[in-house]
């Protein structure tokens, strides 16, 4: 099977809708993730089948989550999830920080080739970040433990938001270490065609 009909056979098991071009825009970010690996080291998964499973499906499995019109992934590193949010989701605004250059630049390089209108790169510390406009959603795929990750973000958050983190196992721990006016709205179980792993998606609220 090719890269191009595994993500085809995953996006069908997820249920998913995508655009027109958005399978190939995808399969091409793979393509320009996979030369950029070779000297950046952006992602430990080299190998193309398990980059389409690890990396494509896990973040699209998210995208029915996502609701609202403005999204901030942050450390966002090789662009996980949210070039492929952004691809399947071009109504959406999605918005990459990370505060390492050589991602950032690997990252504006895939919004220029994929041509990605509704995509934007920062470069920079999430909590130094100040833009003109603050997020419906903040989400995270691999930037810190949720105390960290919901502290540091706070002031990006726009009134009526949530935060989406994606995390392996259920985080007992990290819950038990969650700030006290900030609750669990959601937790969504992951099936994620081709991963065995258990996959979680978080959904984290301010409490009123």
């Amino acid at each position: 099977m090719t890269t191009g009909q595994q993500l085809a056979a995953g996006v069908a098991a997820l249920g998913l809708a995508l655009p027109e071009g958005a399978e190939q825009k995808l399969i091409a970010y793979l393509a320009l993730l996979d030369k950029w690996n070779r000297v950046y080291n952006l992602t430990a998964v080299r190998d193309a089948e398990r980059m389409v499973s690890h990396h494509l499906l896990d973040s699209l499995a998210t995208v029915p989550y996502f609701r609202g019109e403005t999204v901030l992934d942050v450390g966002s590193g090789g662009g996980l999830p949210g070039i492929p949010l952004a691809i399947a989701r071009p109504e959406l605004r999605v918005t990459l920080i990370d505060s390492v250059a050589k991602k950032t630049a690997f990252l504006l390089q895939a919004k220029a080739e994929l041509d990605v209108a509704n995509l934007s790169v920062v470069t920079g510390r999430v909590e130094d970040y100040r833009p003109a406009g603050s997020f419906d959603a903040l989400t995270s795929r691999a930037f810190s433990d949720l105390r960290e990750f919901v502290t540091l973000t706070r002031h990006l958050l726009e009134p009526g938001g949530r935060w989406l983190a994606m995390k392996g196992l259920y985080p007992h721990e990290e819950l038990a270490l969650l700030p006290q006016d900030v609750k669990v709205s959601a937790d969504y179980e992951l099936r994620v065609p081709g991963l065995e792993a258990h996959r979680h998606l978080i959904v984290l609220e301010p409490v009123e």
